[in-house]
C-alpha cells in the first residue's frame, strides 16, 4: 500500500473591511472576496485645531444653551401685514427702493438668472418700472438697495425676493419674544420666486396683496394665532418633512383657519377664492414652516462660544452659513449642483445651482433631517424609502440633540436630529443633507426638478477656524 499524499490545505473564506476609497473594494469583489465598505473620510480642516475644539467644555455648555433655546421656542403665526410696515430697510432706503433676497449678501452683477428675473418682476409689481428694460436700468444705476432676508429675520424660498407691498406672514416666538417673517407662497408654475414676471404673475401678486393677505390677517387675529410647532409636529406624523412635502401641513392649516376665514370674510366670493387658492397649492405651508424654523433658530442665535449652525441659505451663486457663537458673520462657499429627479424635458444642463432660504428647515431639524418620517418624498426627489431613513440617521451624528416635539414614528418616535455642530461636520467630513427644488437657470421657467444637495465644506472649515480664533482670544 503506497503512502497517501497529504491533502493541500484549502484557503478558508475570509472577508475584508474596506475603509475609504471604494476602488480597492471593487477590485476585491471582482475576485470573489466579501467586502464590507466603511464610509470614512479624514477630518476636514486642521486636525489639531479640531481636536482642541472638540474637547472644549465651554463650547459644549454653550451648545446646550443654544439648542435648549431652540427647543423651547414656541412659534405662533399671529398676523399678515405689508412688508413696508415690518422691514426697517424699506423705510430707510434712499429713494425708497429696496428689496430683500434669499441667501448671503450678493450684488446684481453676480446674481443668477432666477434672482434677476424676480427682481425685475418686483420692480414691475411695485410700479417702479413699466417694463423689463426700465427695471434693469433702475438696478444697474444703483437705485435699489439689496439685503438678505436673514438680516431682517425674514426668509424667502428660491429667489426669496421681498418688496415693500408684499404681505408677510408674522410669526411670534411666545417664549423669547422674537418675530420672524416670510412672504406668502404663490404656488407652482410661473411664479416670481423662480424669476417669472409675466402679466399673470404680477396680477397674482396683486391679488395676494389685496385679497389673500388681508383675509388671512383677519382670520388669524380672530382666532388669536396659529401654533405652528404643534401643527408641524402633527404633520410629521402624517408623512410631511416640512420642506419639500407640505401636503399634510397645508391641509391642517386650512382645516384650522377655514372657519375663521368664513366668519371674517367680506363676501362669499372672496372667501371661496382664498380657500380655493390654498387648497390647490400643496406647498402653501412651506412658507409658514420656514418662518417657524427661523423663529426656532433665531432663539438659539448669538450664544457666545456656541458651534451650532443657526443659518443655512443660498442665493443661487453662494452658499452661506452663520454660527450661533460667531454672530452675524457669514461663512460662504460656492452653491452646489443638486442631484435628483428632473421633470420631463429637463436635465442637469438646465439647472441653476442651489438657491433659497428654505434650508432654514434643515437648520431647525426638519426637511431632510426628518425624511425618515416622509418616505413618499423620494418619489419627488429620487432615491428609495431606505435612503430617506439613512439621511435622517446620518444627521444624528452631526447634531447636538434631538427634538422630542418633532418625533418620527418610523424611528420609534425618536425626535429629529437638531442643532448642527460645525465641529462634528468637520470631524466626520460630512456636510448636512438638504432636500430642495431645482430651479431652471433662466428666469421665469420655474421648477424643473427636485433632489438632494450638500453645503460646501469650505463654509464649515472657515467657521471652525473663526471659532478657534474667538476661543483663543478669550
Amino acid at each position: 500500500m503506497s503512502p497517501s499524499t497529504p491533502e493541500q490545505p484549502s484557503l478558508s473564506p475570509f472577508s475584508v473591511i474596506n475603509v475609504g476609497a471604494e476602488l480597492f473594494a471593487e477590485a476585491l469583489r471582482s475576485q470573489g472576496v466579501t467586502v464590507t465598505s466603511v464610509a470614512w473620510r479624514p477630518p476636514a480642516g486642521d486636525p489639531a485645531l479640531l481636536a482642541r475644539l472638540l474637547a472644549d467644555p465651554v463650547i459644549d455648555r454653550a451648545n446646550e444653551i443654544a439648542v435648549g433655546r431652540m427647543l423651547a421656542a414656541e412659534p405662533v403665526l399671529v398676523d399678515v401685514q405689508p412688508a413696508r410696515t415690518l422691514i426697517p430697510l424699506f423705510r430707510e432706503a434712499e429713494g425708497g427702493y429696496a428689496l430683500l433676497h434669499a441667501g448671503p449678501p450678493i450684488s446684481w452683477e453676480r446674481m443668477c438668472g432666477p434672482m434677476r428675473g424676480a427682481i425685475i418682476g418686483a420692480c414691475l409689481y411695485e410700479g417702479w418700472a413699466g417694463n423689463e428694460e426700465e427695471a434693469t436700468q433702475l438696478v444697474e444705476t444703483g437705485s435699489i438697495t439689496f439685503a438678505p432676508c436673514h438680516h431682517y429675520n425674514a426668509v424667502g424660498p428660491m429667489a426669496g425676493i421681498v418688496s415693500p407691498s408684499m404681505p408677510l406672514l408674522i410669526v411670534e416666538d411666545r417664549v423669547h419674544g422674537n418675530r420672524t417673517f416670510a412672504p406668502l407662497n404663490e404656488g407652482l408654475g410661473k411664479v416670481l420666486r423662480y424669476g417669472a414676471y409675466a402679466p399673470e404673475v404680477i396680477e397674482r401678486l396683486r391679488w395676494m396683496q389685496e385679497v389673500l393677505g388681508p383675509a388671512l390677517s383677519r382670520a388669524l387675529r380672530h382666532i388669536g394665532g396659529l401654533d405652528l410647532r404643534s401643527l408641524l409636529a402633527q404633520a410629521l406624523h402624517m408623512g410631511d418633512e416640512g420642506h419639500n412635502r407640505n401636503k399634510a401641513a397645508t391641509s391642517l392649516f386650512l382645516r384650522q383657519l377655514a372657519p375663521a376665514l368664513v366668519e371674517t370674510g367680506t363676501s362669499s366670493a372672496e372667501t371661496a377664492s382664498v380657500l380655493r387658492f390654498i387648497a390647490s397649492n400643496d406647498h402653501f405651508h412651506l412658507n409658514p414652516s420656514m418662518a417657524a424654523a427661523k423663529a426656532m433658530t433665531l432663539a438659539g442665535s448669538n450664544v457666545p462660544n456656541s458651534s451650532v449652525v443657526v443659518t443655512m441659505a443660498r442665493n443661487g451663486v453662494d452658499f452661506g452659513i452663520r454660527v450661533s457663537g460667531l454672530g452675524e458673520r457669514w461663512f460662504v462657499g460656492p452653491a452646489q449642483s443638486i442631484q435628483g429627479l428632473y421633470f420631463a424635458g429637463f436635465g442637469p444642463e438646465d439647472a441653476n445651482p442651489d438657491i433659497g432660504d428654505s434650508a432654514i428647515t434643515e437648520t431647525a431639524g426638519l426637511g431632510a433631517f426628518a425624511m425618515a418620517g416622509a418616505p413618499a418624498i423620494v418619489q419627488f426627489i429620487g432615491g428609495t424609502p431606505a435612503d430617506a431613513l439613512r439621511y435622517t440617521r446620518e444627521m444624528y451624528a452631526l447634531t447636538v440633540t434631538t427634538n422630542p416635539q418633532f418625533s418620527l414614528p418610523s424611528l420609534n418616535f425618536q425626535g429629529t436630529p437638531t442643532g448642527i455642530d460645525i465641529r462634528q461636520v468637520c470631524r466626520l467630513n460630512l456636510p448636512p443633507v438638504i432636500n430642495t427644488g431645482i430651479a431652471h437657470r433662466l428666469p421665469g421657467i420655474g421648477q424643473v426638478g427636485a433632489g438632494i444637495v450638500h453645503p460646501p465644506m469650505a463654509c464649515f472649515i472657515s467657521a471652525l477656524q473663526a471659532l478657534a480664533d474667538s476661543r483663543q482670544a478669550t
